[in-house]
């Protein structure tokens, strides 16, 4: 990032920016009463019902497992009291559903389709981060830095979160601790015979080495920090090392030491039988080639010249093919990225297209009243 981002805007730039904050208020203003107005989630309520089944142990009558049946709500009351359930557990959930289906019920009446205001909301929070985030197109500054720190902070507390309940809870306290696990954790889990395994001990290891890595955070205690992240480097180096050497170099073996010809499969005509075998002995050829064209031009022993020279030229050629695939692949995921968050805006916030047919007006449904 150049030197002149950080400069604070000029007379002239406050004024751009003040036009373009007012231009897209008065669009979304004028947007909002025009029409069905535009941004705007609609949630339909789903009251769930479960009750508690206890299925006694035929081995051993003090054994006993609990599982959660769910019952329709309609017959809920007849069947706790026909079966005398004493623990039930009741709850709605709110399933989301498109604006047309809204718009039908308020054409028949009205119903159970509500506005969600906690979701509404969350789309719109999401439509001025993104916003922000394309304002660094133009410039450096306050709304861009503030979406920043949001995503920054925002994702840093969610993958601490996962890697809580992900790693730190199954790996490492669910072994040294089952029964306060099972208690305040994972009701869910299984205990182990007597209620704690003697093998587990070895994960006091792992536990050791975390607690010397979070001595990062003191800075008289930071060199505690260095043998845990010795450790990680040097293991994930080691897993990374096998595991590439797996993926490329022997895959990359097995493929040019098979035979050039190839059998094409086996098909009803013979014509598309010869052809697929024309067509993977050349593919192969071609690999084999562009391998030792590769290796060619990265050998620097001998001088590039001559029959030599040629080859390595081959081998460039094939080193620009494939540096612009991967590129072409990276800028085709990035492309994908941004028309997803266009079509957001244009979707889902604007309401000014509507390619999943979400808006559409049920004109049938409505017909059927008179």
């Amino acid at each position: 990032m150049s030197s002149s981002a950080s400069e604070p805007m000029t007379p002239a730039q406050r004024a751009i920016w003040a036009i373009v904050c007012l231009s897209i208020l008065v669009i979304v203003v004028v947007r909002s009463f025009i029409g069905d107005g535009m941004g705007r989630v609609y949630v339909e309520p789903k009251p769930m019902d479960f009750v508690a089944e206890v299925t006694t142990s035929t081995e051993n009558a003090s054994e006993s497992t609990t599982s959660w049946k769910q019952v329709s709500t309609v017959e809920f009351d007849a069947y706790v009291s026909a079966n005398g359930y004493t623990n039930t557990i009741s709850w709605t959930e709110y399933d989301q559903v498109p604006p047309r289906a809204y718009f039908a019920q308020e054409a028949a009446g009205g119903g159970s389709i509500v506005l969600s205001w906690p979701r509404t909301i969350g789309l719109w929070l999401a439509a001025f981060f993104t916003l922000a985030i394309f304002s660094f197109l133009y410039r450096d500054n306050p709304f861009y830095k503030f979406a920043e720190s949001v995503v920054v902070g925002v994702s840093a507390g969610y993958w601490m979160v996962v890697g809580f309940w992900d790693t730190i809870v199954p790996n490492l306290l669910q072994r040294l601790m089952p029964v306060f696990s099972k208690d305040y954790l994972t009701p869910g889990m299984e205990l182990p015979p007597g209620g704690f395994d003697p093998t587990n001990l070895v994960f006091l290891i792992p536990l050791v080495l975390g607690i010397m890595l979070v001595g990062r955070l003191l800075p008289k205690c930071g060199w505690l920090s260095l043998w845990p992240l010795a450790f990680i480097v040097g293991t994930m180096a080691g897993l990374r090392m096998v595991g590439y050497i797996e993926s490329d170099i022997l895959s990359q073996t097995k493929e040019t030491v098979i035979p050039l010809y190839v059998q094409g499969e086996n098909t009803s005509s013979n014509f598309m039988m010869i052809w697929s075998t024309i067509w993977a002995s050349l593919a192969q050829i071609l690999l084999v080639i562009g391998v030792l064209a590769c290796l060619v031009y990265f050998f620097f022993s001998v001088e590039h010249k001559g029959a030599v020279g040629k080859t390595a030229r081959v081998g460039i050629w094939y080193l620009m093919i494939t540096f612009g695939a991967a590129f072409g692949f990276t800028v085709m995921g990035r492309i994908a990225l941004l028309a997803a968050r266009v079509e957001f805006l244009f979707d889902d916030w604007m309401w000014l297209i509507d390619p999943m047919q979400q808006r559409e007006f049920i004109s049938a449904s409505v017909g059927l009243l008179f």
